[in-house]
């Protein structure tokens, strides 16, 4: 089977725009307060805006942004039996890997029944 240049030329083109489109919403961040409050965005087209949105998105008291994301995952902890108790975040390149530093993160500072309350990959595919 052939395939003419212009054909061949048309499919690199659209693949190019659609792999930088993806590249394009590559920013999150994750932002957590007092008493299990949290907030996060994902895909956003620079950090700053990311970073924004998530703290917008913060509903509690003394939120901040603790994480940022770039092709990666974030993910929050709480203890289940007591949300305003010890808590802990983390981000890697992989979901189960952040979830699992963030439970860890909040067994640390004593908690007992840690659980994940919230989560956020920042990429496509």
């Amino acid at each position: 089977m052939r395939v003419s240049r212009g054909v061949a030329g048309l499919v690199a083109g659209i693949f190019f725009v659609l792999a930088g489109s993806a590249g394009a919403q590559a920013a999150g961040a994750m932002a957590i307060g007092v008493c299990a409050a949290y907030g996060y965005a994902f895909d956003y087209g620079n950090a700053q805006a990311a970073r924004a949105a998530a703290q917008g998105k913060c509903a509690g008291a003394q939120c901040k942004v603790v994480v940022a994301l770039s092709h990666s995952c974030a993910a929050f902890a709480i203890d289940g039996h007591s949300p305003c108790g010890p808590q802990g975040y983390a981000s890697a390149p992989a979901l189960g890997e952040a979830e699992n530093t963030a439970l860890e993160s909040c067994h640390k500072f004593g908690g007992r029944d840690c659980v994940i309350r919230a989560f956020a990959c920042d990429r496509k595919g």
